[in-house]
């Protein structure tokens, strides 16, 4: 299972009010948002054990067989009138019986879904595997393939190289063993992109989103706010994109789905209403502020320049923050997404990658050539427009449905 958010205790109930530019409460008493699909690294907290001394008038019921505790404990002699002995008085509940049936299917579906996304990628590859031979036409088809599905030059000369070695360690003779080394290769590439969100090591936990208009920026943060709302982290949004049209009406239709505050202001400067958010996230003791940047061409050098001033006035407000800085880049733009990612970790410092509609390209090869040139993590991959399509990448699953 792969580790979506660190937990942390809960925050004191007690929070002060902070004046915002515009904030939209949610309900006092918001009813629990069920979850369409789990993700299966999100680990469930179990509940506390809750003594029968802690209900008056409650009476411990006699248990068909005895647990196994000293007949010195407090709950012994209670319920069966046995001597007191040294022995400790509390009586932990056992550990609930995990369920891992559920997160296995769940991750399945994710697989399949993974592997239909990818099936335009991986269909040009895969047939270079149909012949009978293992030798310089293989290699020099196989590399077309990788090239057009947008790999990138240095990513597909290391997957060759990595590939001849390893047949010749293997002395494999059949084509179809060789896919499965490639796949090997490509996993091994891949792997440190593969890395956790991690949420809870500072309160609130400041994530700053930026993305060029198109890239599915403001979805994927309601996806993430989805997420992140059903496993009991409170959330606060800052709509932030002034700039593009129905932008902040957008992000406060997630808010309302996620039953999340978000604080916003119509035609307010980017900055001061991230300044506001952080702010109000750090007096309403909130666990995370997801900050919604415009979107914008890294061509456009004057706002870029205005993304780097929302991350200097984000730190004011919070000495540490942003703690994340992630990029939301499109799948269908092959090595422009490589330009993006160089363009914005330039200006940003970026922590994190979200890599989405890898269903309509015939070019998610890119992330081959962003682990080889440019290796920040990828947080999470979408393969559809669905809350359960956005999911967390892992190395080997890509490797295997690009493919399979």
């Amino acid at each position: 299972m792969f580790s979506f958010f660190k937990k942390k205790p809960n925050p004191p109930s007690a929070a002060e009010n902070v004046p915002v530019a515009e904030t939209a409460a949610a309900p006092a008493s918001p009813s629990p948002v069920q979850s369409d699909a789990q993700p299966p690294n999100l680990k469930a907290q179990a509940p506390q054990a809750t003594s029968s001394e802690d209900k008056p008038g409650a009476t411990a019921p006699v248990p068909a067989e005895a647990p196994e505790v000293s007949q010195g404990s407090s709950w012994w002699r209670k319920t069966f009138g046995g001597k007191s002995e040294p022995a400790a008085d509390f009586v932990a509940a056992p550990e609930p019986t995990a369920k891992p049936e559920a997160a296995n299917a769940s991750r399945q579906s994710w697989t399949e879904r993974l592997k239909a996304g990818l099936r335009k990628t991986g269909s040009s590859i895969a047939t270079v595997f149909t012949g009978t031979q293992i030798n310089d036409a293989l290699y020099e088809e196989l590399e077309d393939a990788l090239l057009m599905a947008d790999t990138g030059v240095k990513a597909t000369q290391h997957l060759l190289n990595d590939l001849k070695r390893r047949v010749k360690e293997t002395k494999t003779t059949e084509p179809a063993a060789v896919k499965a080394l490639l796949a090997d290769a490509l996993a091994d590439l891949l792997a440190p992109l593969e890395k956790p969100l991690v949420i809870g090591e500072h309160t609130p936990t400041v994530i700053m989103v930026a993305g060029v208009n198109g890239a599915g920026k403001t979805t994927s943060i309601g996806k993430l706010t989805k997420h992140l709302a059903d496993e009991g982290q409170s959330v606060l949004l800052a709509a932030a994109d002034t700039f593009r049209a129905a932008a902040r009406e957008q992000l406060g239709v997630w808010a309302n789905r996620n039953t999340v505050e978000i604080v916003s202001q119509e035609g307010g400067d980017p900055a001061a209403v991230s300044f506001d958010a952080v702010s109000a996230g750090k007096a309403r003791k909130k666990d995370v502020v997801l900050v919604d940047t415009a979107g914008r061409l890294p061509t456009q050098l004057h706002l870029m320049e205005e993304l780097r001033k929302i991350r200097r006035v984000v730190t004011k407000a919070d000495g540490s923050a942003p703690h994340e800085v992630l990029l939301v880049i499109d799948g269908n733009t092959g090595q422009n997404a490589l330009t993006q990612v160089r363009a914005f970790d330039d200006a940003l410092q970026l922590t994190g990658l979200i890599v989405t509609k890898l269903d309509g390209t015939a070019k998610g090869g890119v992330l081959a050539a962003i682990a080889q040139e440019r290796p920040i993590p990828v947080y999470f991959i979408g393969v559809g427009e669905k809350i359960e399509d956005l999911e967390t990448f892992s190395a080997k699953e890509f490797a295997q449905a690009l493919l399979s």
